[in-house]
C-alpha cells in the first residue's frame, strides 16, 4: 500500500468532478430517484457541448434494452460508435474508430482505474447493470478530461454517491433479465435510505452468468475456414486421416463459440451529507468477474526455453485461456456552494482503485497483472456573468503497473500525470464562442528497465456556433490536441498468449499531435430533430500496433509504429414524428456514420470500423412501445497489411415494451429480438473478428422497476 502514503497528501488537495454541471430534466416519465427533481448532469463541461463537441445520452428504457455484459457492447447502436469485441467478457468502445489509449472510459468523471487500455482482452470494471446514465462524448472539449480523449469519452453514472435525499426516505431500482443467445442470466438493485434529513445511505449489487455464445452462420470467418480445410488436405495426403477429419469438421463449425462464458458480480455502498451548502459523499465497490478469451484455431503456445516440456500425449495449446478479476475501488466526491461572487461552486472528485486479474492456462496460472491507480481533480466554476461563464481546475492521477509471469509483456511501469485545464463560454446574442486550453505533464517509468520518459503537453481549443432562427444552429470549432504515449506503446515487449501476438512497444516514440476541425448543423423542433457532424483530424506522430509478418515465439509480432496520419468522417442523427394512429405517435429515426483513417504513404489504419446505416420505426404510446429497426454494416476492404477484409452485414432487431403500471413508467417489461435472421457478422474493430462473431438470434426478456 505504499502509493496510498506516497500520494495521501496529494489526493488530500488535488481533487475534483467534472465542472459545468447544470440541471437537466430525465427523459424517463418520474422514475427519477428524486421525483420532481432534475437529474444533475456533471458532464460535459460546457451547457450543451454544442459548440465544441456533442454529447449522446443513453438511459432509462433505451440503456435497459440495450445493457450487455461489457459497456462496449452495450452503446453500438449509438452514432459513431463501434466497439472492440473481443470476447462476450471484454468489450471497449470505439468511438469514430479511436479505441485504448484515445477513448476515456469515466466513472462520474474518473477513469475506471483497470487494465482495460493496456489490452483488448481485459474488461472494463464497470458493470452496466449499475449504470443509470451513460454520456458519449465527443469532439476536442473532451480533452478536459485528459489527452487520452482525442477519440472521445464515455461517461458512466451511478448513483452510489446519492446526490440527493430521496422524496420518500427510501427508493428502490432493480433490472433483471434473460437472453437465449448466451443462456445470460443477469440482475442488479439498488437501495438508497434517508437515515437523516441531510444523510443518504447507498448499497447496491448485480450478478450476471452466462454460458458460451451462440453465433448465427459459421463460427470461423472465410480466410480461417480456407486455412483449415488447407491443414486438413495436408494432413490427409500424410495419411492422418483423423486429424484431417478433426480440421474439417472445424472449419465447419456453427453455433456455440467455445470459451466464451462468463460469470460477474459487483457489490457496493455508500454514504452522503447533503445540506444547503454543498455535500459530500464517499463509496466502497468491489467487481468480480471470470470469463473466457477464445483462441484462434491452429494457434499454438511454445514453452519458453528451459520451461518443462510437455508431456508424452499431452498437447500444446488446448489449456483454454480464462481470465479472473477483481477490483476494489474507493471514491469521494463534494460540492460547496460558493455564493454571488465570481465562483459559483467548488466541486472535487476522487477515486483509488486496486486491481488484479489472472490469465489462468487450463488450471494453471499464466500471468498476473496488478494495478494501484488514484485520480483525483479539482475545479472552480464560475456563476454567469452577463454571458460569460466557465470552469478552471487541476488534475492529477497515479498508476502503478505489474505484471508477473512468463508471458509478462509489460514490464512494471509507473505513470504520474499532471494537468491544469480552463474552459470559458461566452454567450453574445445569437453568436455563442468557446475556448479550452490544457496543460499536461506526464512522467512514464519502468524501473527494471532503467527507463523514464517526461512529455510536457498543450492542448487547446477554440470554437463558435450560431443560431439560426430559434430551432437551429450551426458550429465549427478547431483543436490542437497533444498526447504522450503510454507505458504499453513504450515498453511492451514479450508473448501475450491471451491476444495470440507477440507485442513490441518502442522507447523513442515521440507526443502525438493532431489538429483537428469538427463542423456541425443542428435542427431541433417538435416533430424534427437532426444532427449533422463532420470532422477530420491531422495527426504528426501517429502511434498505431500493426502485424509485421514476422514471428516470436511462434506468435505474430504486432509492433509500435510513429507516422503522420489523417483520420476523417461524419456522423448523422435524425428523427421525426410521421404520424399519430389512434393513442400512438409514430417516429422514424436513422443513425449512419463512416469513418476513413490513412497513414502517410499510403496505408490504412487498422481495425477501422466500416460505414454503419440504422434505421427504426417505432410506435410510441402510453403504456406500450413497439419498435422495429434494420442496421446495415458495409462491407470492410481498407486494410491494413496482414489485416484481413470484414464482409459486411444487415441485422434486423424488433423490441416491444410494456409499463402495466397506469399513470406511472415506474414499471416497464420488455421483450426483444435481436439479430432475428440469425445472420452471420463481425465487427472489423475486433482483434478477434475471425473467430469470435457477433451474437446470433437472441430473445431477450428485461424487467425494470423504480420506486
Amino acid at each position: 500500500m505504499r502509493l496510498l502514503s506516497s500520494a495521501g497528501f496529494t489526493l488530500a488537495v488535488i481533487l475534483s468532478a467534472p465542472a459545468m454541471a447544470q440541471d437537466r430534466s430525465t427523459s424517463n416519465g418520474g422514475d427519477d430517484l428524486h421525483t420532481g427533481d432534475p437529474i444533475i448532469v456533471t458532464a460535459p463541461y460546457v451547457r450543451s457541448l454544442d459548440i465544441l463537441g456533442n454529447v449522446s445520452v443513453l438511459e432509462g428504457d433505451e440503456l435497459a434494452r440495450d445493457i450487455r455484459g461489457q459497456i462496449g457492447d452495450t452503446l453500438t447502436r449509438q452514432a459513431g460508435v463501434s466497439a472492440t469485441s473481443f470476447a462476450p467478457g471484454a468489450s471497449r468502445p470505439v468511438l469514430r474508430g479511436f479505441s485504448g489509449e484515445r477513448v476515456r472510459v469515466l466513472t462520474d468523471g474518473i477513469g475506471s482505474i483497470d487494465v482495460s487500455n493496456t489490452s483488448a482482452d481485459h474488461a472494463v470494471t464497470i458493470d452496466p447493470l449499475t449504470v443509470e446514465r451513460i454520456e458519449i462524448l465527443r469532439g476536442p472539449a473532451v480533452l478536459l478530461f485528459g489527452s487520452q480523449a482525442i477519440g472521445g469519452a464515455v461517461n458512466l453514472f451511478d448513483r452510489r454517491i446519492p446526490r440527493k435525499v430521496p422524496t420518500d426516505h427510501i427508493h428502490i431500482d432493480a433490472i433483471g433479465g434473460y437472453g437465449t443467445a448466451a443462456n445470460d442470466r443477469n440482475g442488479g438493485a439498488s437501495l438508497d435510505v434517508a437515515l437523516t434529513s441531510n444523510i443518504v445511505a447507498h448499497v447496491d449489487g448485480s450478478w450476471r452468468k452466462t454460458g458460451e455464445v451462440r453465433s448465427g452462420g459459421f463460427v470461423y470467418a472465410p480466410g480461417l475456414r480456407a486455412e483449415l480445410l488447407d491443414l486438413a488436405a495436408e494432413e490427409a495426403e500424410e495419411g492422418n486421416d483423423g486429424e484431417a477429419a478433426e480440421l474439417t469438421e472445424q472449419a465447419g463449425s456453427r453455433g456455440k463459440v467455445a470459451n466464451t462464458a462468463s460469470e460477474t458480480w459487483t457489490a457496493a455502498g455508500g454514504l452522503s451529507l447533503i445540506n444547503d451548502g454543498g455535500q459530500l459523499g464517499i463509496s466502497v465497490s468491489y467487481y468480480d468477474s471470470n470469463y473466457g478469451v477464445p483462441s484462434r484455431p491452429g494457434t499454438e503456445h511454445h514453452h519458453e526455453e528451459g520451461e518443462e516440456e510437455v508431456e508424452e500425449g499431452e498437447e500444446e495449446g488446448e489449456a483454454p485461456v480464462t481470465i479472473g478479476l477483481k477490483q476494489w475501488r474507493a471514491d469521494l466526491r463534494g460540492e460547496v456552494e460558493l455564493g454571488d461572487g465570481f465562483f459559483d461552486k467548488l466541486r472535487i472528485r476522487a477515486g483509488f482503485a486496486d486491481y488484479e486479474h489472472t490469465e489462468f492456462e487450463g488450471d494453471e496460472v499464466g500471468t498476473v497483472f496488478t494495478n494501484q491507480g488514484i485520480e483525483g481533480r479539482l475545479e472552480l466554476a464560475q456563476n454567469d456573468r452577463g454571458g460569460w461563464r466557465g470552469a478552471s481546475g487541476i488534475q492529477y492521477s497515479h498508476r502503478d503497473f505489474n505484471a508477473i509471469g512468463a508471458e509478462a509483456f509489460v514490464p512494471r511501469n509507473l505513470t504520474d500525470q499532471f494537468a491544469l485545464f480552463t474552459l470559458q463560454e461566452w454567450t453574445l446574442g445569437s453568436l455563442g464562442i468557446e475556448a479550452a486550453a490544457r496543460y499536461e505533464k506526464t512522467d512514464v517509468r519502468a524501473p527494471t528497465l532503467g527507463i523514464s520518459r517526461n512529455f510536457n503537453s498543450f492542448s487547446g481549443a477554440l470554437g463558435a456556433n450560431y443560431e439560426i432562427g430559434e430551432s437551429a444552429k450551426i458550429g465549427l470549432s478547431v483543436a490542437r490536441a497533444v498526447r504522450a504515449p503510454s507505458a504499453e506503446e513504450l515498453f511492451s515487449n514479450g508473448p501475450h498468449i491471451a491476444t495470440q501476438s507477440f507485442e513490441v512497444g518502442n522507447v523513442d516514440l515521440k507526443r502525438e499531435a493532431s489538429w483537428g476541425a469538427e463542423a456541425s448543423f443542428k435542427v431541433k423542433t417538435d416533430a424534427f430533430n437532426l444532427s449533422l457532424t463532420g470532422y477530420s483530424n491531422w495527426f504528426d506522430n501517429f502511434i498505431y500496433s500493426e502485424e509485421t509478418g514476422e514471428e516470436e515465439d511462434d506468435l505474430p509480432v504486432f509492433q509500435y509504429f510513429q507516422r503522420d496520419a489523417r483520420v476523417w468522417g461524419f456522423e448523422a442523427e435524425a428523427s421525426a414524428r410521421l404520424a399519430q394512429i389512434g393513442g400512438f405517435n409514430i417516429v422514424g429515426d436513422v443513425v449512419a456514420d463512416m469513418t476513413r483513417a490513412k497513414i502517410k504513404g499510403g496505408d490504412n489504419v487498422p481495425r477501422i470500423p466500416a460505414m454503419r446505416v440504422l434505421g427504426g420505426l417505432e410506435a410510441q404510446g402510453e403504456r406500450i412501445d413497439a419498435r422495429a429497426e434494420v442496421e446495415w454494416t458495409d462491407d470492410q476492404t481498407r486494410i491494413a497489411p496482414f489485416e484481413t477484409a470484414t464482409k459486411g452485414f444487415t441485422l434486423v432487431n424488433a423490441s416491444i415494451s410494456w409499463r402495466p403500471l397506469p399513470d406511472t413508467r415506474n414499471l416497464t417489461l420488455s421483450l426483444a429480438a435481436n439479430n432475428i435472421f440469425d445472420v452471420e457478422a463481425r465487427r472489423h474493430a475486433s482483434f478477434t473478428k475471425d473467430f469470435v462473431p457477433l451474437v446470433g438470434r437472441d430473445i431477450r426478456i428485461t424487467a425494470r422497476a423504480s420506486f
